[in-house]
């Protein structure tokens, strides 16, 4: 398989060269730290500890480094904007708002950050900054990227909503962090945080969410316990040339077992094998689900770009504005006039109209039934 992208990560030579810099630059000045580097999404990759360090600084100085490699930045900026009166930012997930951490940069991409706690604001920051300065190494590994996000959870809608379904889709990134959702009008409300709950545990730790269900099932109920994991089927890890990139969780199928079936589905998707050569497959929908769905009116299909409406109408209805959706109706049945912005248009059978994004529009004349195909395009 083929990365669409790749992402530089700071290595374990990388790692000591800038704890021993700032270790070198602390017993130079005899303080008595903690130094911490963090990956990217601030996550622990090696802690030292200087002589008397207190021992709360172990906790200090991960929250330091994690709040300058999440907001790419250091930490001192957030601790200004709230010394300067800016409370909210006291409200930040994931920050602290204390001087200390500071970002780690290769080629200018941020790889991660160290923090330093147990003296003063400034001698802490200065500590890291000596760590920081240093030239360290790193390697390259396959990405998530954004569009392959996408058409991992587009293969799982596409194929959930041909079997009638609707759950909601979750892909994140090799550290658990949300970068895709794919969420159908008729998906409990739920399911958002359930799938990107098994998305997130599928990537962190690297294998599908159904083994912890069936550790606890199966008499190990402590599996209850594992950080940021839960034990439910349908988390899988995505992989790209043995790499986890990533995750891809489902929910609110119609059983736990297509849920499982549904991420198996995305994490075997054409565009983790070859993002450049992807192609989205047809849907194909049999004439008698499409009578059927007239009957009632409703979704025919549902993708993140676009959906398609077997649309009914009886009666004249409210006036309706889309502020990101463009509708193309094509007439099957039936008369009915249509006021869109400033005109009023007349529709039988064969006729198309195309109303844009921010253009009102109501039925005021039916007659009926008035059946129409409607797609919603996305803008």
């Amino acid at each position: 398989m083929t990365a669409s992208r790749t992402r530089r990560i700071i290595d374990e030579a990388g790692v000591d060269s800038v704890l021993l810099a700032a270790e070198q630059h602390a017993r130079a000045q005899s303080y008595r730290v903690v130094i911490t580097v963090v990956d990217r999404a601030g996550n622990v990759l090696a802690l030292r500890r200087t002589p008397g360090a207190q021992v709360a600084s172990s906790v200090v100085a991960v929250d330091k480094a994690r709040t300058a490699a999440i907001f790419v930045r250091p930490s001192r900026d957030i601790e200004r904007q709230v010394s300067s009166g800016r409370l909210g930012a006291l409200a930040l997930r994931g920050a602290a708002a204390l001087t200390g951490g500071i970002p780690l940069r290769a080629d200018g991409e941020v790889v991660g950050a160290i923090g330093t706690s147990g003296e003063t604001p400034d001698q802490d920051e200065s500590v890291s900054l000596a760590g920081a300065a240093v030239s360290f190494t790193t390697t390259e590994v396959p990405a998530l990227t954004y569009e392959t996000a996408r058409r991992v959870a587009e293969t799982v809608g596409t194929v959930a909503t041909g079997r009638g379904v609707a759950p909601a889709v979750a892909v994140v990134d090799a550290e658990g962090n949300l970068v895709y959702l794919w969420r159908p009008d008729a998906a409990q409300v739920a399911s958002v945080g359930v799938a990107t709950d098994k998305a997130r545990t599928a990537a962190i730790y690297r294998r599908p969410s159904k083994d912890f269900e069936g550790q606890a099932a199966g008499g190990r109920p402590s599996a209850l316990h594992l950080a940021r994991a839960v034990p439910l089927q349908g988390g899988m890890p995505l992989l790209v040339d043995g790499h986890v990139v990533g995750g891809v969780g489902v929910s609110g199928a119609s059983s736990a077992d297509e849920d499982q079936e549904l991420a198996v589905l995305g994490s075997e998707a054409p565009s983790l094998h070859n993002a450049a050569t992807y192609i989205p497959q047809a849907t194909y929908i049999p004439k008698q689900k499409v009578d059927e769905q007239f009957q009632t009116g409703g979704l025919l299909l549902e993708t993140p770009g676009y959906k398609l409406d077997a649309g009914r109408r009886t009666g004249p209805g409210e006036v309706e504005l889309h502020d990101r959706q463009t509708d193309i109706m094509h007439v099957i049945q039936g008369r009915a006039a249509v006021v869109a912005g400033e005109n009023k248009h007349t529709l039988s059978e064969g006729d198309v109209l195309v109303i844009p994004n921010g253009v009102p529009h109501q039925f005021v004349d039916v007659t009926g039934p008035f059946l129409y195909f409607v797609v919603k395009v996305q803008s």
